[in-house]
C-alpha cells in the first residue's frame, strides 16, 4: 500500500465530505438536521469502505479514480453542470428545512435512503464487472467490450446506478425543491452519454455491434 495513495485518497474524502456539510448545515442554519446527518452517514461511510477495499484490492483502480482529470471541452462542461447542480441542490435543501417551504414526510427520507444504498450495490457490481471503468471519457489500451451481467441489460449501468443515488439524496434531505434541482442530472448525462459512446464507436472494436445487441442505454425497456 502506498502511503502516498493513502494521504491522497484521505484528503480528497475529507474535504469532500467538509464541503458537503458547510453546504447542508450553514444553509440550514443549525446541525440539528437529522435528514441531513443521514445523507451524510449513507454516502460517506460506504464510501469510505469501498476506498479501503480499492487500496487493499485495486489500488491502481483507487489511484486512476482520483487522479484523472476530463480532457474534452464537452465533458469538462458536463463535470461543471454537475457540481453546480450539486451545490445548488444541497444549498435549497438546507434553506427548505430552515424556512419550511416544501417539507418531505419522514418515510421519504427513509425509503429514499434504502434506494440510495440498493443504488450503491449496483455501482460495486459494474466496478467489479468493467476494470476499465473511468471518471473519464477515454479507451484504454487493450480495453475490451463488456456485455455480460449488468452490462448485458443497459450499455451504462454505472450512469444506471448513479442516476439512483443523485435523485435520491433531495429526498433523503426531504426537499422537494432540491428534488426539482436535481431532475436536470438525466439531461446532463445524456449529453455525456453521447460524446461517450462516440468516442466508444471510433476507438473500442467491438462496440458498434454492441450498441446492436444491447438496445437501452441506461433505463431497461425506456432509454
Amino acid at each position: 500500500m502506498s502511503k502516498s495513495l493513502f494521504f491522497q485518497a484521505v484528503v480528497k474524502f475529507l474535504s469532500g465530505a467538509i464541503l458537503i456539510g458547510l453546504l447542508i448545515f450553514l444553509s440550514a442554519g443549525t446541525i440539528a438536521f437529522w435528514k441531513g446527518w443521514l445523507l451524510m452517514a449513507i454516502l460517506l461511510i460506504p464510501m469510505f469502505l469501498a476506498g479501503i477495499v480499492m487500496m487493499l484490492k485495486n489500488p491502481e483502480l483507487l489511484k486512476k479514480r482520483l487522479h484523472v482529470r476530463e480532457q474534452q471541452t464537452e465533458q469538462c462542461l458536463v463535470v461543471k453542470l454537475s457540481g453546480l447542480m450539486f451545490v445548488i441542490g444541497f444549498l435549497l435543501a438546507g434553506l427548505d428545512f430552515r424556512f419550511e417551504w416544501f417539507p418531505l414526510p419522514d418515510w421519504v427520507s427513509w425509503g429514499a435512503a434504502v434506494l440510495f444504498l440498493l443504488s450503491y450495490l449496483l455501482y460495486a457490481e459494474v466496478l467489479r464487472e468493467n476494470t476499465y471503468l473511468s471518471r473519464t471519457v477515454e479507451v484504454q489500451q487493450g480495453q475490451k467490450v463488456i456485455d455480460t451481467g449488468v452490462y448485458g441489460v443497459v450499455r451504462h449501468p454505472m450512469y444506471s446506478a448513479t442516476l439512483i443515488l443523485f435523485l435520491s439524496m433531495p429526498l433523503v434531505l426531504g426537499s422537494a425543491v432540491s428534488f426539482v434541482v436535481f431532475l436536470v442530472y438525466p439531461a446532463i448525462i445524456a449529453k455525456r452519454i453521447r460524446n461517450e459512446e462516440k468516442v466508444l464507436e471510433e476507438g473500442l472494436e467491438g462496440y458498434v455491434a454492441y450498441k446492436k445487441r444491447v438496445k437501452y442505454r441506461v433505463i431497461p425497456f425506456v432509454w
